[in-house]
């Protein structure tokens, strides 16, 4: 994943403003002794948990040590193995073929970053934001003459039509690559979106540190804010900053006062903002406030809602307060299906996260939050959705269930460094929390497959299945610097010296490739690109000389070899959406990935790097190199089934024909 970097603060808010896990429940008598393995060709319920990056090594290292019990009888009566996955194996990609049975080129879906190859921008690739169009001033104020739109850039079919379509009552909860939700229900579909939702500012994530003192290096924080505090007299007066208001013609963010009061001899603090008082003790997070940013006095405002964390109350003010997220008892953006649902749901158990990537990830790498207290906020992102889980898995009684847990895969990129001492960033001194945090999340999956057990019968399939596995990552690839110092790439001046701006110092009249986003490389192709160069009868030969001089690239301290293959998209992908794919894709080895820094078009000084940030474990590798895996209370019929066979399962379980456009098969007997 990449919401760490780049893409930042992008304001969808266009026109006229738009702790400890409870123990599970027991069963009914008799229910947790049955063998759990249907003999039923046809069901009446199917359940479906997304385990995000649940890795098939690690369950089998748990299971072995005795920390997933029921994984463990899952394994010995009904089906258990790895899962081929997509290539590029990207969360958005991945789940985007498990949701329509198509590979890549039947999604449109190809890396976590697109570019338009006509303007050379770079886009978020599972959804855009289209402005207003016209508008007209009216002294600061700018009034748009009609409403802009966003639009969910995930093609081919989904799964819950198909069963939508034959009356088949379905839930979809925070399934990636669903945003935004359309509103196309029949009455019988209820969605939540999930990865890919922003926050209220229009990025992936974007906290904010308020603190007495400087802190190094937040001026090039990309994703985090901070605001200094001057204390007089135990009290500090600020702002919080929200999204950038679009009825304004300067375009200046929309803002919410804060007064802040501490104690002058206790360690707590009290937080006025709006009409809530909030009393915090150093170490204590807030409940979710609710806000309303004015857009327009008397005219416009937006809500969302945010937490705080009391970092530090003596001798200097420390507060964190998370990112703006959509509040779900009051939606700005279409986030569910129907309208109403993330309302029920938020009066039942509670304000949620609603943003795409809870784990604050990045407060992690910036050292905002340390990683105890990033674990914390950790936790109580699964809290809540093991919470929304119960709420929801109580009431189910037929249909299809699907279910998105985010932490296993979150929490895995920023803490796999703290469980494995091989790991360059491993630290002996981390506390047992930490270190142990990875299996903790592993055995709260554990703990759900029990609860959902309880529900399964002769008439149920159950399917719990990741759409990649996990991998350490330590050492860096800058593939922009490979690119050009083999020629590829053409750059005017010395490398290392790319500033702040995307592609700066390219001449793209000499240029035959580029690589943008995490996986791809693109040809320079006339008439395609921007400032195309590269002829069509070219473009063959350019591909089989990157692919001979890339495969083999080697790294020089440790003298193994980074790149397990490139692939040819044109043979790599089918289907109506092809043109949209990178034109080779790069398969990484184990403990490699590209970096940040080349990903959005920055050209490093040297191909290799070490990998400095938290962000140390990954997937964005080659597909054989991270599997997923899936399990089963019902036997598998396939020899190597992939993600694009889950949607046609699911469908061929209620006895419904698979449409044509999927190509997956069905996998289970």
């Amino acid at each position: 994943m990449i919401e760490r970097r780049g893409l930042s603060r992008r304001d969808f808010l266009k026109g006229a403003g738009v702790a400890s896990i409870a123990v599970l429940p027991t069963t009914r008598r008799g229910r947790m002794s049955a063998p759990y393995l249907s003999n039923s060709k046809l069901s009446k319920k199917v359940i479906v948990l997304g385990m995000d990056g649940l890795d098939p090594s690690l369950v089998r290292r748990f299971v072995a040590e005795g920390s997933m019990p029921t994984f463990k009888m899952m394994m010995e009566r009904g089906h258990f193995g790895e899962l081929q996955t997509t290539m590029p194996p990207q969360s958005p990609v991945a789940w985007s073929s498990f949701i329509s049975g198509c590979n890549p080129g039947g999604t449109g879906i190809f890396d976590f970053v697109h570019r338009d190859p006509k303007s050379f921008s770079p886009y978020l690739s599972t959804s855009r934001t289209f402005g207003s169009g016209s508008s007209f001033k009216v002294g600061n104020w700018q009034i748009p003459l009609s409403g802009g739109r966003m639009e969910n850039m995930r093609r081919g079919p989904a799964f819950w039509s198909v069963l939508e379509a034959h009356g088949i009552p379905t839930t979809v909860y925070q399934i990636p690559a669903n945003f935004p939700v359309i509103d196309e229900s029949r009455g019988g579909l209820r969605a939540m979106s999930g990865m890919g939702t922003p926050d209220l500012l229009g990025s992936y994530g974007t906290f904010t540190l308020f603190s007495e003192l400087a802190v190094s290096g937040a001026e090039e924080w990309d994703g985090g804010v901070l605001e200094r505090l001057q204390v007089i007299d135990h009290q500090a007066k600020t702002v919080l900053r929200g999204p950038k208001n679009s009825l304004r013609s300067d375009g200046s963010d929309s803002q919410i006062d804060i007064t802040i009061n501490r104690d002058p001899h206790d360690e707590a603090l009290k937080i006025a903002i709006q009409d809530h008082q909030i009393m915090l003790r150093q170490g204590e997070w807030s409940e979710w406030v609710p806000l309303s940013f004015e857009l327009m006095p008397m005219f416009a405002h937006v809500g969302g809602m945010v937490r705080f964390f009391a970092k530090q109350v003596h001798p200097y003010i420390k507060i964190y307060a998370s990112p703006i997220n959509v509040d779900p008892m009051d939606p700005s953006v279409p986030i569910c299906t129907p309208t109403g649902y993330s309302r029920e749901l938020s009066q039942a158990i509670g304000r949620f996260y609603t943003q795409g990537f809870p784990s604050d990830t990045k407060a992690l790498s910036m050292d905002a939050l340390s990683d105890d207290e990033y674990l914390g906020q950790a936790k109580i992102v699964f809290a809540e959705s093991l919470k929304s889980f119960e709420y929801q898995f109580d009431r189910f009684q037929e249909g299809c269930f699907f279910f998105y847990f985010s932490s296993t895969d979150q929490n895995q990129h920023m803490l796999w460094r703290c469980m494995d001492p091989t790991h360059p960033l491993y630290n002996p001194n981390a506390s047992p929390d930490v270190k142990g945090a990875v299996k903790w999340f592993y055995q709260q999956m554990d703990l759900v497959l029990k609860k959902a057990l309880t529900k399964v019968d002769n008439d149920t399939t159950l399917i719990a299945l990741s759409d990649h596995g996990f991998a350490p990552f330590s050492r860096e690839v800058n593939l922009t610097t490979w690119l050009a110092r083999e020629g590829f790439t053409s750059v005017d001046g010395p490398l290392g010296n790319s500033g702040p701006d995307f592609f700066r110092n390219v001449d793209w009249r000499k240029t035959k490739a580029y690589t943008i986003g995490l996986n791809g490389i693109y040809i320079n192709l006339e008439g395609r690109e921007k400032n195309g160069s590269v002829k069509a009868h070219d473009v063959a030969q350019i591909k089989a000389d990157i692919i001979a001089k890339l495969t083999p690239l080697t790294d020089p301290k440790t003298g193994q070899r980074a790149i397990t293959q490139v692939y040819d998209g044109s043979k790599l992908y089918s289907g109506p959406f092809t043109e949209l794919a990178p034109d080779l894709v790069v398969g990484y080895q184990r403990g490699y990935r590209i970096s940040d820094r080349s990903a959005f078009g920055k050209f490093p000084g040297e191909i290799f790097g070490d990998r400095t940030d938290k962000w140390s474990a990954d997937h964005c590798l080659d597909p054989v190199v991270v599997p997923g895996m899936w399990l089963s209370n019902r036997q598998c019929a396939a020899v190597k089934p992939g993600l694009w066979d889950m949607a046609p399962t699911i469908i061929d379980a209620f006895g419904l024909p698979v449409p044509r456009e999927m190509e997956g098969k069905p996998a289970l007997v």
